[in-house]
């Protein structure tokens, strides 16, 4: 992929703060053509694969707690698992089906190697959830914890939206 230009970090930050900005408004603010943001958006679209999504008030849509999933996995029975044919379609299978289920990946920290972070209507429908991740994952992993947040507490510092992440995208690719 070609390298990305300081143009591409404005619009990208400027459409993380606001997707719905019109390439005219988005010109003035940043300060080059119009044509100039529609060509360089439609790159950015085709090399980085953006997708345009809202981030709702997931309270106020009757959800009440994000959780995040953290795992630990046995390596050898992992190992096993990835070598069963079949077994990438059957993962992505059942990952399709976890509707609430926003992010999962590998990683580490915390003892742990893997991160999934999921929405819930209430402390039951979190239970429900749980109960059917260790009945189905439950012989593969060594550690299950989990880390509540309730969306509908007053103690929300710092709402999620990806303005925040504008700002640092745009100044750590500014010279």
């Amino acid at each position: 992929m070609k390298k990305l230009k300081e143009i591409d970090f404005k619009i990208l930050a400027g459409l993380m703060k606001n997707s719905k900005i019109s390439d005219r408004k988005l010109a003035d603010s940043i300060g080059v053509s119009q044509p100039t943001i529609t060509r360089r958006r439609a790159f950015l679209e085709e090399k980085l694969s953006l997708d345009y999504t809202a981030i709702p008030d997931f309270a106020k849509l009757g959800l009440e707690i994000m959780a995040f999933h953290f795992t630990s996995w046995k390596p050898e029975e992992v190992e096993m698992i990835r070598q069963k044919k079949g077994f990438q379609e059957q993962d992505a299978k059942y990952l399709s089906g976890q509707t609430n289920l926003i992010f999962a990946s590998s990683g580490q920290g915390l003892g742990m190697s893997r991160l999934g972070i999921t929405f819930h209507k209430d402390y039951s429908d979190f239970v429900e959830y749980k109960a059917r991740f260790e009945a189905d994952w439950g012989a593969y992993m060594t550690r299950y914890d989990t880390f509540m947040v309730s969306l509908k507490s007053d103690r929300v510092l710092r709402p999620m939206t990806l303005k925040y992440l504008a700002d640092h995208i745009q100044s750590a690719n500014n010279p």
